[in-house]
């Protein structure tokens, strides 16, 4: 069982920079797989960035791509997510997800069916 916690939501004016953190349970998390999506009220949920484990293989959503930056620190078990340039569209709950498959390939970093294990989510909103 991984226990996944989500920090560092909050509210944020459009143009401003905003960093999540995600803390993973369990001994292997090098390994895992972890990803970031997000759900905007009325909406479905939509994938962000991930980060694959066994060779750090980013992932990004294009509708963020030069703008948030996924990353991970093995020893501390956490993955990150630096959004800069963030924009009222950005205004969501963020969900940290892990996958312990170790054959997942690129295209199914994506795909929230590929996760097994959920963060109970951290808010971010975007507004003046």
């Amino acid at each position: 069982q991984v226990q996944l916690v989500e920090s560092g939501g909050g509210l944020v004016q459009p143009g401003g920079s905003l960093g999540l953190s995600c803390a993973a349970s369990g001994r292997t998390f090098r390994s895992y797989n972890m990803g970031w999506f997000r759900q905007a009220p009325g909406k479905e949920r939509e994938f962000v960035a991930a980060i694959r484990g066994r060779d750090s293989t980013t992932a990004y959503a294009d509708s963020v791509k030069g703008r948030f930056t996924i990353s991970r620190d093995n020893a501390k078990s956490t993955v990150y997510l630096r959004m800069t340039s963030l924009e009222p569209e950005d205004t969501a709950n963020y969900y940290c997800a892990a996958s312990l498959r170790l054959g997942i390939i690129f295209s199914q970093l994506g795909e929230a069916r590929e996760y097994e294990y959920w963060g109970q989510g951290t808010r971010v909103t975007v507004s003046s």
